[in-house]
């Protein structure tokens, strides 16, 4: 069903090189991914954090003027919560271990990247609903630009953020198009009826869970008419969560899905789910089993194991080149048959 790139992690954390000289690169994660004067491109996630000192934990925030300030704690401090490596517990306020920034690289062949130099490589969290960082950044191609879907971070909750480009050099920031809590947004790259699509992912607190939902805009600003369409499944590999990757694919047989799902224990797999290509709202055909699981030592093993998690992919004819990030430290890719994904998948009852 997957064919991982025998080169495989393309991307490590030592090949992004930190956005300053007294931070590192703690993870390279989840890129969105697109083509561009004639190369293939990845907009990774960096996510940094200060030279830890023995016995301290220390965190960088952006304010709202965009400078940074470092936060640091003591390790034996009991009202300190460290139980989980992506975020800092204190009293009763969470933040972030890191924080994280889209960064540019590009690649001849589609495995071997760099960042180039003459574009602005670096885009960082701006104003107070970033002041945690931007994440998780899914690009689509439409109507002559690219259009950023990314996750706003901050102590206000998480939304998604909109900014659109058409040369990589210059960028309008849309703000928050889709307020806490809500993330993985991939837009649809053309028009349904005359509306604009996406799919993204609230998260429910107490009632509700973390499902996949469909809204439609008629500017790609405001939306409404949101439908719960895919919930997570009791004992099944996504049980726990699940939420869009990229793009769906128009396919001759509806829209193809690829999203992430993951379990109680949080590991993390991919599956498909196939829309009704005139109603994005009907589920037609849903992935039994995932398509792609951690199995690798590099997927299992890391800043955060046991983690396959995509949100860029490339299409030509039936063949889909995924790229995904893994264990919240590397970058990889696979690639995937279309026609197989169809067949493979499950008819709903």
């Amino acid at each position: 069903m997957v064919q991982r790139f025998i080169q495989n992690p393309i991307l490590t954390t030592t090949d992004i090189q930190p956005s300053q000289p007294d931070l590192v690169v703690a993870c390279v994660l989840n890129p969105g991914v697109f083509q561009f004067e004639g190369k293939t491109w990845l907009l990774l996630r960096v996510a940094e954090r200060p030279v830890q000192k023995e016995g301290m934990v220390s965190f960088p925030i952006l304010q709202a003027d965009g400078s940074m300030q470092i936060l640091e704690f003591d390790k034996n401090d009991p009202l300190l919560n460290l139980s989980d490596a992506r975020m800092v517990g204190y009293k009763d306020k969470i933040y972030l271990s890191t924080i994280s920034h889209l960064r540019l690289v590009c690649s001849d062949d589609g495995i071997h990247f760099y960042e180039p130099t003459d574009f602005p490589t670096k885009i960082f969290g701006q104003g107070v609903l970033e002041t945690f960082g931007i994440e998780d950044s899914r690009v689509s191609f439409f109507e002559g630009q690219y259009h950023l879907t990314y996750t706003q971070v901050s102590e206000n909750g998480v939304g998604v953020g909109l900014m659109r480009t058409r040369d990589w050099r210059t960028f309008t920031r849309e703000g928050m198009i889709i307020p806490p809590h809500n993330k993985d947004c991939a837009l649809f790259e053309e028009k349904i009826g005359g509306k604009y699509y996406c799919l993204h992912r609230p998260s429910g607190i107490a009632l509700g869970g973390n499902f996949i939902w469909v809204a439609s805009s008629p500017d790609l600003i405001h939306w409404g008419e949101h439908h719960c369409i895919l919930r997570t499944r009791e004992g099944a590999w996504d049980s726990a969560r699940v939420g869009a990757g990229a793009a769906p694919i128009r396919t001759k047989e509806g829209w193809l899905e690829i999203y992430h799902g993951a379990d109680h224990n949080h590991r993390y797999s991919l599956g498909a789910v196939l829309l009704d290509l005139e109603n994005p709202n009907i589920v037609l055909a849903r992935s039994l089993e995932p398509l792609v699981e951690p199995v690798a030592d590099y997927e299992r093993t890391g800043f955060f194991g046991n983690v396959v998690f995509t949100n860029g992919h490339l299409v030509k004819g039936d063949e889909i080149t995924m790229y995904y990030g893994a264990s919240d430290e590397v970058i990889c890719g696979a690639t995937l048959s279309i026609e197989r994904i169809l067949s493979s998948m499950l008819t709903p009852a």
